[in-house]
């Protein structure tokens, strides 16, 4: 197991130096089409980001609009969006980053973050100890990091707070299927991981990591990622 990023995973799984290429973004969406074609993909769960601030902060929900200035560097002050009299600290992940790549999606509309305005760490613990030193600080991380964590605020969106019940009902936007890609079928090895990793013995310690169970998804949440 090792680190690296989406693109990283399906690179490797696709010139054959790894069994299973984890990714939080479709092979299409960073691999040539011939080269994704090779590929298959298993939805194994979901993934939900959640915005995050400091608790100190005092910042509880924002509109899409809002998180969208903020990230793009529109607003640079957290009083304008009712916040205190703070300059505002984007950390935000690089740009091979499919974590960034989902946010970017589904929080922001498509809009491309204000990189020069940014801190950049592909670290989730990284980003969140950075935004609990730092109470101006604002970045996204998924669910899994906050399941035991008091250190800092989860942010709503337009009202609707990051949780998995949200996210299975379509309510919650901000989510992705977590992908495991196998060179055509796969080795047997890893058929028979990827069949564990989705089974229902598995799923209840799946979801108390603050993962989702892909089977659960309501047609509408699915119908609303098309």
């Amino acid at each position: 197991v090792n680190g690296g990023g989406s693109g990283a995973g399906l690179k490797q799984v696709a010139d054959g130096s790894v069994d299973i290429g984890d990714s939080d973004v479709f092979a299409e969406e960073k691999l040539d089409a011939d080269v994704a074609k090779t590929l298959t993909d298993h939805e194994v769960a979901v993934i939900t980001m959640a915005p995050v601030t400091s608790k100190s902060l005092g910042v509880t929900n924002l509109t899409t609009q809002q998180l969208t200035d903020i990230f793009t560097a529109k607003i640079t002050n957290w009083k304008e969006v009712g916040g205190p009299d703070k300059d505002i600290v984007l950390v935000t992940r690089p740009s091979s980053s499919g974590t960034r790549a989902l946010f970017q999606k589904w929080a922001l509309g498509g809009a491309s973050e204000a990189d020069n305005k940014a801190l950049e760490t592909d670290d989730s613990g990284t980003l969140m100890q950075t935004i609990k030193d730092n109470d101006g600080a604002i970045g996204y991380v998924a669910l899994s990091y906050l399941v035991n964590s008091t250190d800092v605020q989860a942010v709503s969106i337009d009202g609707v707070a990051p949780t998995l019940e949200n996210t299975y009902s379509g309510a919650y936007k901000v989510w992705g299927f977590e992908h495991m890609y196998t060179k055509g079928d796969g080795s047997a090895a890893a058929q028979g991981f990827i069949q564990y990793i989705t089974g229902d013995a598995f799923s209840s310690k799946m979801e108390g990591m603050g993962y989702g169970v892909a089977a659960k998804m309501s047609s509408a949440a699915v119908s609303s990622h098309k």
